[in-house]
């Protein structure tokens, strides 16, 4: 059996297509349901900065299956317990935040990865449930993808992305541009942050990485012409508050806010 009956978006990577997708920062399965009823590639839940919490991760998973797009996690934190936990509950997918030297990669790799190649324990509890023969496929279905989110990765650039296991690496342009010396956000006319990108994107192509980002439905298709071929388009939250605010608008004497969010 191909890892395509399980993971959708890295069949896609392995054909060279890039991938669209979607954001639940909102601790609802139907909300996640949604999402993954909408047309992404991948739907994420993400568990650092969104209000989720385990029951609720587990719940917008199996949401999200029914789409029939690939579920992932971001995790809060490179700790191998809640990574393997995340994966047990039926994530095909772990981004890991703040990864900035070659150690906490390998780390990442190890707790997403069964043995002898890595140190994940056996127990995927649900994970096991969406298709005969888990075991002999995890390993290579699920993509462990740290971020790369920080000036100090962004100088281990190339041994981070030389690490085997490495499916591909997340940019988070808040935290990238605070390192940077700018302002949280997608800073596209600062000289430093573009350049910042091009790096990531040519040392993903030169290593056969994945380069993915965290992005706005405005800024997909610059995304992907820049190389990135993971891109988030919009979240939960973000498209609950612009459809709202859009609805708002049309009302007689409202005053509202579109100011864009990066979750």
């Amino acid at each position: 059996m191909s890892t395509s009956s399980i993971n959708v978006m890295k069949d896609k990577w392995a054909r060279g297509e890039a991938t669209v997708g979607g954001w639940c920062s909102l601790g609802n399965a139907v909300s996640a349901e949604i999402m993954g009823r909408a047309g992404f590639d991948f739907v994420c839940v993400d568990n650092q900065h969104g209000v989720n919490d385990y029951l609720s991760t587990v719940a917008m998973l199996q949401a999200i299956d029914l789409g029939g797009v690939t579920p992932i996690v971001r995790v809060p934190w490179n700790e191998p317990g809640i990574i393997g936990k995340m994966l047990d509950g039926g994530s095909m997918g772990i981004i890991i935040p703040m990864v900035n030297s070659v150690a906490e990669a390998e780390a990442a790799v190890r707790a997403c990865r069964y043995g002898p190649v890595g140190a994940r324990s056996y127990g995927p509890i649900r994970a096991g449930m969406r298709v005969d023969g888990y075991f002999d496929l995890a390993n290579d279905a699920v993509a462990c993808i740290p971020m790369i989110e920080t000036v100090q990765a962004i100088e281990a650039l190339d041994d981070i992305l030389s690490v085997p296991g490495v499916d591909a690496v997340y940019v988070g342009p808040a935290d990238l541009s605070i390192t940077l010396g700018l302002p949280p956000g997608n800073n596209d006319n600062e000289p430093s942050f573009v350049e910042a990108l091009e790096t990531i994107v040519a040392g993903c192509e030169r290593h056969g990485v994945v380069a993915g980002i965290h992005a706005t439905t405005a800024l997909t298709q610059q995304r992907l012409e820049m190389g990135f071929r993971m891109v988030v388009a919009t979240s939960d939250a973000a498209a609950m508050r612009d459809g709202l605010t859009a609805a708002v608008a049309q009302v007689p004497g409202s005053t509202t806010s579109t100011e864009a969010s990066l979750y």
